[in-house]
């Protein structure tokens, strides 16, 4: 399962932007669907997760509230819609699969994009 994430780029502080992850040839509402980031000279961190039916989510303390994982069974994406940014929020994001749940561990998730950057400007 190849996976691709879109819609990083620049922005300031309080702003918005919607990261997408999309895969072609198989199915995403097959798969646990995470988003991680990673700040330079940090570990790569858990952001937020969906279910294969959606009914599931979990975000980290650092998100919550701001941040809103969704998928899209017509598009076969899963989007992740970050408001109120911070700089903090600063990194590369990675969307991750896994046919099983694994929650937050990203070492148990089988599958990884290669990332896009979101930098937030204060």
């Amino acid at each position: 399962v190849q996976l691709q994430e879109s819609g990083g780029g620049l922005v300031q502080a309080g702003g918005s932007l919607r990261l997408s992850c999309a895969t072609s040839g198989h199915s995403l509402s097959s798969y646990y669907v995470g988003w991680f980031r990673q700040a330079p000279g940090k570990l790569r961190e858990f952001v937020a997760l969906i279910s294969r039916s959606g009914s599931g989510i979990y975000y980290s303390d650092s998100v919550k509230g701001r941040f809103t994982i969704s998928r899209d069974y017509a598009k076969n994406m899963v989007l992740l819609q970050m408001n109120t940014l911070k700089p903090e929020d600063t990194a590369i994001y990675y969307c991750a699969a896994n046919a099983d749940p694994v929650l937050r561990t990203a070492a148990l998730y089988r599958f990884w994009g290669q990332g896009t950057q979101v930098t937030v400007s204060s």
